[in-house]
């Protein structure tokens, strides 16, 4: 039996596998959650987060079943401790920023600091430079987003909540990163960007940073 077909009997498909959503208030977070959960965009119909919400989701990553609780948190600074709280027991967190906000991509530093001091030391870790539908108020180049992810050894992918761009390849590339990091499969044969996408980046080391 070679390393893949092992880590198929191995996997348990009865695991849920906490995934959050977190990045300031306002960079789509909601958005992204309802566009994967329910294959829309609701344009104008979101306030603010308050605390803590979350749907489960399943999908089938080499015939295993990967079970998804994604929470949607509050970027408002007043809810950050509760934030916090939810970072501990955490498989996945994606990190989302606004490629319309400066604001928002300055920010990623002091979340991926808070990742890093709260989360388990092998949360998978996915940077999205969310609203790449907006490429004229765009502020933040792909290659900014890319080479942070490289920096701190994190997936990155550019999505848009509004046209689909992207969301459900994030949220399966996370899937296939927690089934490799579950069974500890060794580092090759491993995800690549390319797998999903065309950008000019090179792959990320898996489960957050190096």
């Amino acid at each position: 039996m070679d390393q893949i077909s092992a880590a198929r009997v191995a996997y348990n498909q009865d695991l849920t596998h906490k995934t959050i959503l977190v990045g300031d208030s306002g960079v789509g977070k909601t958005s992204l959650l309802v566009q994967f959960d329910q294959g829309k965009f609701i344009p104008g119909s979101f306030s603010a987060t308050v605390g803590i919400g979350f749907t489960n989701k399943v999908l089938t990553v080499d015939e295993l079943k990967v079970r998804l609780q994604i929470w949607d948190t509050a970027g408002q600074e007043r809810f950050r401790s509760v934030t916090h709280a939810y970072y501990r027991d955490a498989q996945a967190l994606l990190l989302l920023y606004d490629i319309t906000s400066k604001s928002s991509f300055d920010n990623t530093r002091a979340w991926l600091t808070e990742i890093h001091e709260y989360a388990q030391d092998d949360v998978v870790i996915m940077l999205l430079g969310n609203k790449s539908d907006m490429a004229s108020a765009r502020v933040i180049r792909r290659e900014d987003g890319e080479k942070l992810a490289r920096e701190y050894g994190v997936i990155f992918l550019e999505t848009s909540a509004k046209t689909g761009l992207n969301v459900d390849e994030a949220f399966m590339t996370v899937a296939k990163e927690l089934v490799r990091c579950s069974v500890q499969l060794p580092v090759e044969p491993r995800f690549h960007l390319h797998d999903v996408m065309q950008p000019e980046t090179e792959p990320s080391s898996c489960c957050g940073f190096s």
